[in-house]
């Protein structure tokens, strides 16, 4: 079952086209990677299904429904989770309080009380091995931290697609293992039926994605099964310097 379709999607800034005529579909509880070079529109890619932007031109479905110029604030309840590459906590608030706001406006926002929302953020603290910290001002946290908690916000959302921007990012090698074998565990716990990535770190596409798309200048390259896309002449020139691997 499709779960997010896209139908020649097209950004422009200007006179600077981000997103050239994309067209994707992703299915329910499938794993994705999307990769590319520094501007090559990925994170642009994830403001138009998150609802930061609209298209102008193309259309964005989510289950079957036309959600194209619909707000962020609408698209969240409905399943659209996110990451940002860069982390935007509430400083102030504690990483509890954090994580209880994705509980608060997710899937099960009008289900959940307060005291509801921060059971959900206390479970989610645990697993993300941040017990250390619950009580900590969000501000306060380490780089690696603030997006282990941010991932945990998205978490508590309860989504059905979650967007994960350079979340790992940063991380040292046995610590991005650790993450994918995380996200792929709580993806099936939680019942999350989809996680579509970007990611620079060849490791975490390799360990994760089921399939792979490459953005190149804006545009579509590839779509494809991972390790086909890995080898792909196209990618391997224009994303992976030549070297087959990063």
């Amino acid at each position: 079952m499709t779960l997010l379709q896209l139908d020649n999607v097209t950004k422009r800034f200007g006179g600077l086209v981000a997103v050239d005529h994309v067209s994707l579909e992703i299915d329910a509880g499938q794993f994705v990677g999307i990769v590319g070079p520094n501007g090559s529109g990925k994170t642009t890619l994830f403001n138009l299904i998150s609802g930061v932007f609209f298209p102008e031109e193309g259309r964005i479905y989510f289950e079957g429904a036309d959600i194209t110029r619909m707000p962020p604030y609408k698209r969240a309840p409905l399943g659209i989770g996110r990451t940002f590459q860069i982390p935007r906590p509430f400083s102030s608030a504690t990483v509890r309080e954090n994580i209880a706001v994705g509980a608060m406006f997710g899937t099960l926002g009008k289900k959940l009380t307060v005291d509801d929302s921060m059971d959900v953020a206390d479970q989610l603290i645990e697993k993300l091995d941040l017990t250390a910290h619950r009580e900590k001002a969000a501000g306060t946290l380490t780089p690696v931290e603030k997006k282990l908690m941010e991932i945990g916000r998205a978490l508590a959302m309860k989504p059905k697609l979650l967007l994960m921007d350079e979340a790992m990012a940063g991380m040292h090698p046995s610590d991005i293992d650790q993450m994918v074998a995380f996200t792929r565990q709580i993806a099936e716990e939680e019942n999350i039926s989809i996680v579509a990535m970007v990611e620079h770190i060849m490791r975490a596409v390799i360990g994760m994605a089921e399939k792979v798309i490459v953005l190149h200048q804006g545009a579509k390259l590839v779509d494809a099964p991972t390790q086909e896309a890995l080898k792909d002449p196209k990618v391997v020139e224009v994303y992976l310097g030549g070297s087959g691997g990063r």
